[in-house]
């Protein structure tokens, strides 16, 4: 080196840059009001997230299980899954759901998430598109730009009457970089259950236009009117379809859903779920074989319990009552000031009643508000829809 030559540092790492896709996923994905619900002096209900104030079945709760009776219960189990659950999957899946599948079509995943996430990562290469029946679940955007796709928000719940015009709606956005079609019976949030008719006109689309189909179908068992039909009975050769143990049986906490499809693409999916997760917690995956084996009547008496909540909430917030799930999704672009729904959610905060915004649901919903009926016991429910009933002006 010369005397005075100018020595030119290499160039730094890309940090603190983030990619753009990571850049432009949603954070605060259900409340922007982290600070003052923290700070908020009086009690809180929490109809801003979907969860379940019941405790899952006796026997498959955490202080149930023991060494004594788990063996290797602190140990890996297989990527795809424990063999016991897995095979009593298969066959909880041709007798309930109509589907004929084998053991290479079962991946036992970390959630319902976890198995989008493993499904639209084995499909997706960068820019390719997923078109997402909007309003939506606020994860499965995100999941999309994580694997470098690009949702496609499809207004669709609240806009189409027939399965005609749910076709013709599809064809309206479906172009040379789609997919896939994202579709969630029934739906959260607006608690609808789409028709089978529709259902099989969706797949007979999807099959003409050699698309993939993504099936949420984390609420089968929360059904109050009509009918829940798997879509992968229409086009079992191109459907992926997630299932949860958290939603069932009310095991949130315990991380267990699982992924069905195509033995083929399954076994792709799992080389993403091993590289992500490695595997489903063994806790958690033995205590949903004991679900699934003992929980029919929790089921049963859980949907009861829900429906009746859900009828309850709708009627005292003027609504037409659910078709399922533990959802009701609320139109706020008539009542709200000029703060928008952002404000809105500011007052109600102050009754102590939390909502998800309607946005995290999709672009065209920024007016809208999302709340879930099962997240608190009946009476807090009943507490606060109360308050949110007076705040809309309507008691």
């Amino acid at each position: 080196m010369l005397r005075g030559e100018i020595v030119k540092e290499p160039p730094l790492p890309r940090p603190p840059n983030v990619t753009r896709e990571v850049a432009e996923m949603p954070g605060a994905i259900f409340s922007k009001l982290q600070a003052r619900i923290r700070q908020h002096p009086g009690p809180l209900f929490p109809l801003h997230v979907g969860d379940t104030w019941l405790d899952p079945v006796e026997g498959a709760r955490m202080e149930d299980l023991t060494l004594a009776t788990q063996a290797r219960l602190h140990h890996y189990v297989a990527p795809q899954g424990e063999p016991a659950l897995v095979q009593a999957l298969v066959e909880k899946l041709r007798a309930k759901n109509g589907l004929s599948v084998e053991p290479g079509a079962v991946l036992v995943t970390a959630g319902a998430t976890g198995a989008l996430s493993s499904a639209l990562g084995a499909l997706l290469s960068p820019g390719e598109e997923v078109v997402v029946l909007a309003p939506f679940w606020p994860l499965i955007r995100g999941i999309v730009q994580a694997f470098r796709g690009r949702p496609v928000e499809l207004p669709f719940y609240d806009r189409v009457g027939s399965a005609a015009e749910a076709i013709a709606a599809l064809r309206g956005v479906i172009g040379p970089n789609t997919v896939a079609i994202y579709v969630s019976s029934p739906s959260n949030p607006t608690g609808r259950v789409l028709p089978p008719d529709w259902l099989e006109a969706i797949a007979a689309l999807a099959r003409s236009l050699d698309l993939w189909l993504i099936s949420d179908e984390t609420y089968e068992d929360y059904v109050f009117r009509g009918e829940h039909v798997s879509v992968a009975r229409f086009a079992p050769e191109r459907t992926l379809t997630a299932f949860s143990f958290s939603k069932a049986y009310g095991m949130a906490g315990n991380r267990v859903g699982y992924l069905v499809g195509p033995p083929a693409i399954v076994a792709q999916a799992q080389k993403v779920s091993t590289h992500t997760f490695y595997a489903a917690p063994t806790s958690g995956q033995r205590a949903a074989l004991v679900a699934l084996t003992r929980g029919a009547e929790w089921i049963s008496r859980a949907r009861a319990l829900y429906q009746t909540a859900g009828d309850a909430a709708a009627a005292a917030l003027r609504l037409p009552p659910p078709e399922g799930s533990t959802f009701l999704f609320l139109d706020l672009r008539a009542i709200v000031d000029d703060r928008g729904v952002a404000g809105f959610l500011e007052d109600a905060l102050e009754d102590g009643v939390l909502l998800a915004p309607g946005e995290s649901c999709g672009k065209a919903y920024a007016g809208w508000a999302r709340l879930c009926f099962t997240s608190a016991p009946p009476t807090q429910v009943e507490l606060a829809i109360a308050r949110l009933s007076r705040r809309l002006g309507y008691t």
